[in-house]
């Protein structure tokens, strides 16, 4: 494995992309992603990666310097004569405009898709995408993977007794579903209405939640308004302790205050996303994807199935 496969990392991700490498034993690559005077990005690979397949980890989240990043990165392994250049996208930004709802609006999620086939990527690899249909997408292999049995293992260590678990929106009804199985839960749903990107107000509870504990399930907390607003309507029908189980922490504007006044005991999320000095929280965890995203590359290394992960 040593001879054939190599793991790099940008900016954005190399604690995980570390994380990553120490699942397969393997060292992280020495490449140098650094900045010119002026602020643009400047890359060399530091070690021959000829005939290597070589997996990029790099989370697309703000700055765009991350998504320009990982461009390049691809680029200087194709002139390199790597044999396959495989992008590890743990959080795939851009992706919350996946269609055209309302006129005059850009498809973003399809826009970063053709860039990064464009630049040279053989294949995609990702962890709970915003909208399944975004695989459709891509023209080159993309692996989505759910993130559903790392909080589920977590989640069976608590031992929380008379459990439910609520998806914020009808949307993910369809992962919640999976998560209460798993939990052997009951499920219930937050029936919104959306105001604003950053507002939602909620209409109704369906299910069961007066004297149970919570656990709300979603992809992305970014202002953390629709998660909240749904958290103290459920405290309002008579639910015990809430968590949220959240795979990508964007945790934009003032989401920690709102999360510090917020009913909710504890915010576990994943480490798609660094949680930087700034965002970190006593009711925040956080668990790694690592693992999971390194036993993925190592199945694709070897030619093993990847969606037997998930059985």
């Amino acid at each position: 494995m040593k001879d054939k496969l190599a793991i790099f990392s940008g900016n954005a991700s190399k604690k995980l992309a570390e994380g990553i490498a120490e699942y397969l034993g393997l060292s992280i690559g020495d490449a140098a992603v650094s900045r010119f005077s002026d602020g643009e990005i400047s890359v060399k690979i530091n070690e021959n990666v000829r005939g290597k397949e070589v997996f990029v980890v790099q989370s697309i989240y703000p700055p765009a310097d991350n998504l320009m990043e990982l461009f390049i990165l691809i680029d200087a392994f194709k002139r390199a004569s790597a044999q396959m250049v495989a992008v590890v996208v743990p959080y795939y930004g851009y992706a919350r405009q996946d269609r055209k709802d309302q006129p005059r609006v850009p498809i973003t999620a399809k826009l970063v898709a053709n860039l990064l086939s464009t630049a040279g990527a053989d294949r995609v690899i990702t962890v709970d995408l915003h909208a399944g249909q975004i695989q459709g997408f891509f023209d080159i292999p993309m692996d989505n993977l759910y993130a559903v049995n790392i909080f589920v293992d977590y989640f069976l260590k608590l031992k929380l007794p008379n459990l439910v678990v609520v998806s914020p929106d009808v949307g993910g009804i369809k992962a919640a579903r999976a998560y209460s199985k798993k939990l052997s839960a009951s499920l219930a749903i937050v029936d919104k209405r959306r105001i604003n990107d950053e507002e939602a107000e909620i209409m109704n509870i369906l299910g069961e939640v007066e004297n149970k504990n919570v656990v709300i399930v979603d992809d992305i907390i970014s202002s953390g308004g629709t998660i909240i607003e749904g958290a103290r309507a459920l405290k309002d029908k008579g639910a015990k302790d809430i968590y949220c189980a959240v795979t990508h922490p964007v945790l934009s504007g003032s989401a920690i205050g709102r999360i510090d006044k917020a009913p909710i005991k504890e915010l576990v999320v994943t480490d798609t996303i660094p949680i930087t000095d700034g965002k970190r929280h006593p009711k925040i965890k956080v668990l790694s994807v690592a693992s999971l995203l390194g036993e993925t590359i190592r199945r694709i290394h070897k030619g093993e199935s990847v969606s037997s992960l998930f059985k």
